[in-house]
């Protein structure tokens, strides 16, 4: 089907600069569990790959996943290796200076993390004074932690969140700084068991860092994807597909302040 015909099956305006792309290819940073990552087979999973599929089945689009590394996802998205990213990007205002954003579709919190039976204060900067903190680079965590931390911590930063997880478990960090649902997957944090424990409140503040949720990104031209894709957004939460499968991986809510007023 053309693109053109595609646009006016689902009652998209087509002004934008650029028409968007029949072949979509969707980049995503494997392993983030359980958003992504690879099974036994090594074929990609997780929340994010069955939400993307089923955006891009609604859509008529034909989507192939490509697997790129966090610190180049934005670079590559502009120089065309790809048509889009879905993987857990959080809109703040300086990557709206760089791509073009749909509308959000989750708000994931982050939460610190620590050994259990270590006495940690949060609120005492001097407790903390010397201690490491594992963050993944070029992430609203690395953010929060460089502006609020940065004279206080011995900030390590990482390729992955997987690298962080296992630094903590190495003991080569005493805390660690992750999205919510990395640390209940990666350290069990939930799990009374587990030997590490999460400290303080789960963290999703100020919007300045944080943003509205996370949400599709595409080149700043490409208006008619973003418009295609929020279209098949609005209807899988419309009808409830959201919710459903939102329950498969998570036993909290995962829907941003902005979904929950809409649905």
């Amino acid at each position: 089907m053309p693109l053109a015909a595609l646009a006016i099956g689902l009652g998209l305006a087509s002004t934008a600069q650029a028409a968007a792309p029949q072949h979509v290819r969707i980049a995503v940073d494997v392993p983030y569990p359980p958003f992504e990552y690879r099974n036994a087979a090594g074929e990609l999973e997780g929340f994010e790959i069955d939400l993307g599929n089923i955006l891009c089945q609604r859509a008529k689009l034909d989507c192939e996943w490509v697997v790129q590394g966090w610190d180049g996802i934005i670079p590559g998205l502009l120089s065309r290796k790809y048509d889009a990213i879905m993987s857990s990007m959080r809109i703040t205002p300086a990557r709206e200076r760089q791509v073009r954003f749909t509308r959000p579709y989750a708000m994931s919190p982050k939460v610190w993390v620590a050994r259990r039976g270590e006495t940690i204060d949060l609120d005492d900067p001097a407790s903390l004074k010397g201690l490491s903190v594992g963050v993944q680079r070029g992430t609203t965590q690395d953010s929060y932690i460089t502006q609020q931390y940065a004279g206080t911590l011995d900030i390590q930063r990482y390729a992955t969140a997987a690298d962080v997880a296992l630094d903590l478990e190495s003991q080569r960090l005493d805390l660690a700084f992750l999205n919510y649902p990395v640390a209940l997957d990666s350290l069990e944090i939930g799990n009374p068991d587990s030997p590490f424990v999460q400290v303080g409140p789960r963290i999703d503040r100020p919007e300045s860092i944080f943003g509205k949720g996370n949400a599709i990104a595409v080149r700043p031209r490409d208006k008619d994807l973003a418009d295609i894709f929020n279209q098949a957004l609005d209807g899988v939460y419309a009808d409830g597909t959201f919710e459903t499968l939102m329950h498969q991986y998570f036993d909290y809510d995962l829907r941003p302040a902005s979904r929950k007023t809409d649905s």
